[in-house]
């Protein structure tokens, strides 16, 4: 969890800086269509979900190392969150038809990774 939500918040942080003109990414780095700005907006419209949960699972993260309770909760927020950005994100280049496979992975990742995790998580007894 902790590597996905340092990744996003790191590709936020690029995005801006280019965004900004401060810094110049190659353009096989970027998604289809990358100057759109309606394709714009539509990525920007992600951040601040991936920025949500991003800060609740480091925090998660956090409590769970130092014994502090409500990190399951923080888990159970941030865990199905990051799936659902997964799931908008693949759902865009499906209806697009575009296929790109650096784009599809990533988000692939973000769908499916966190799902055995919320299972663990809701059928744990607590404690």
């Amino acid at each position: 969890m902790v590597g996905t939500d340092v990744a996003l918040l790191g590709y936020w942080l690029v995005t801006a800086l280019a965004g900004a003109g401060m810094v110049a990414l190659p353009p096989e780095w970027l998604y289809s269509d990358y100057a759109n700005p309606a394709v714009v907006a539509w990525n920007w419209s992600f951040m601040p979900l991936d920025v949500v949960f991003s800060c609740l699972g480091l925090l998660a993260a956090w409590r769970y190392r130092r014994g502090h309770p409500g990190w399951r909760e923080l888990a159970l927020l941030s865990l199905p969150l990051t799936s659902t950005a997964g799931l908008m994100a693949v759902s865009y280049w499906a209806i697009r038809a575009e296929f790109d496979p650096a784009w599809w992975l990533a988000n692939l990742f973000l769908l499916v990774w966190p799902l055995p995790y919320i299972l663990h998580l809701v059928r744990a007894p607590r404690g």
